[in-house]
């Protein structure tokens, strides 16, 4: 269980992300009291720890604290994290280098630290800000750039041995499309719903498709999911394949983890989870009776986007406390 705030504590909340840094200090209900924003980018996990540091360096002289010392620091970290002792693990496979991260900080610092991966902390700041509040059973689903999930069981979160749950996203749900995903396997559910995996997917597809604006956008760069609900909203062949085929896979992904975990509520966030066009097809695809027990229903995250992950941050913070 989250432990308890004290009113008028306030926490200090770093969230890294695959492009930004946020630095923040938010108070005992979830609120953000001031943040700055710093770019990271492609970085080794030694060079963001290093980059962490020097942020909160200049946030704490220019920005400063307003709620004088916070009582404690909370990080939330792409890739996989042990949280328990404090360790960001690996970026991905081919940026792994194990950190002692927690420690660290608190050594510089003077506060209590704890450190998590940045979906299970949106997770925990669901539950304890969000639409998790007083929900024992419920999952958190991140479909954005890429697919990641945190499961709140009996009030805990689950974690797994290596505190490696949660990575849903490599659950096959389509056997017989053929789409490679980067993981090795085919048919998992963010090669074909996630932001990366729609964009991959247009330029395995185009061949078939070459009269396709969305060719057009490819040449220059990445093509966003947005963009992409666009055009199939146009009807544009290409496009109304890959947006089907995405909600498709999201809406089975989400049945298959609703008769794996039984929860009362699924919460959604992310870009694509948010978008229109998963707004209004993903329930068409959800009117079946397994989810009759979801007695709270599927539904979108009610915490800024742009302010979750520090938000989650902070809620991993409370839990240096305990």
């Amino acid at each position: 269980m989250m432990p308890p705030a004290s009113e008028g504590e306030t926490l200090l909340a770093l969230d890294l992300g695959g492009t930004k840094l946020l630095i923040g200090e938010v108070d005992s209900k979830g609120r953000i009291l001031h943040s700055k924003r710093y770019p990271s980018g492609m970085l080794t996990q030694r060079q963001a720890t290093e980059l962490m540091m020097a942020s909160l360096d200049d946030y704490l002289k220019t920005s400063g604290l307003v709620g004088g010392k916070p009582a404690a620091m909370g990080v939330g970290l792409i890739g996989l994290v042990e949280a328990n002792q404090g360790r960001w693990l690996m970026i991905d496979p081919g940026r792994k280098e194990e950190i002692r991260l927690a420690e660290l900080l608190e050594r510089r610092y003077g506060y209590p630290c704890r450190v998590e991966n940045d979906v299970k902390a949106a997770a925990l700041a669901e539950q304890r800000f969000g639409a998790g509040q007083g929900i024992s059973d419920f999952i958190y689903l991140n479909i954005g750039t890429g697919i990641g999930a945190g499961i709140i069981a009996e009030g805990r979160l689950l974690r797994g041995w290596q505190n490696d749950s949660g990575e849903v996203g490599h659950m096959t749900v389509d056997y017989s499309g053929g789409t490679p995903c980067p993981c090795g396997r085919f048919g998992c559910a963010e090669a074909l719903a996630s932001g990366g995996g729609m964009d991959r997917r247009l330029r395995l597809l185009g061949q078939r498709h070459p009269d396709s604006p969305l060719l057009n956008l490819a040449a220059h760069g990445f093509v966003s999911a947005e963009e992409i609900f666009t055009y199939a909203e146009a009807d544009d062949p290409l496009a109304v394949k890959i947006a089907i085929d995405a909600a498709d896979a999201a809406a089975e992904l989400i049945l298959n983890l609703v008769r794996v975990s039984n929860p009362e509520r699924v919460v959604l966030g992310g870009g694509v989870a948010g978008s229109a066009w998963m707004r209004r097809e993903l329930p068409k695809r959800l009117k079946l009776p397994v989810m009759d027990s979801v007695r709270h229903g599927v539904v979108l995250s009610d915490l800024d986007p742009a302010a979750a992950g520090l938000i989650g941050a902070a809620a991993v913070g409370l839990g240096a406390q305990s």
